[in-house]
């Protein structure tokens, strides 16, 4: 699956569509700025799959600061079997770019 940009996403977002968010940063970074996802940090995400295995066949969208930790996140769900994960091409940096600090 494609990666996804933070205007796509917010789009989507905005319409209402069935999109499961995935902030992969720490608790720290997440408590600063977030834009409605559920924190699993990165080093979480192996241990959660059994819970998230639920999501399988539906669109999640991994997110981090910048995007590197979140294309990690994206691998791991897809080795596991996820069919439509998308990377947030930026990151939380892109999208304070694009919209300042709307958190959502």
């Amino acid at each position: 699956m494609e990666d996804i940009t933070v205007r796509e996403l917010k789009s989507k977002m905005e319409s209402g569509a069935e999109v499961v968010l995935i902030d992969v940063r720490e608790p720290h970074e997440h408590e600063a700025f977030n834009i409605g996802g559920r924190l699993i940090p990165l080093g979480q995400v192996p241990r959660t799959l059994s819970e998230l295995s639920r999501h399988k066949e539906e669109e999640v969208v991994v997110y981090c600061r910048s995007g590197r930790r979140s294309a990690t996140a994206q691998g791991l769900l897809q080795q596991a079997g996820f069919k439509n994960v998308r990377n947030l091409l930026g990151g939380v940096l892109a999208w304070q770019d694009a919209f300042g600090s709307d958190q959502r």
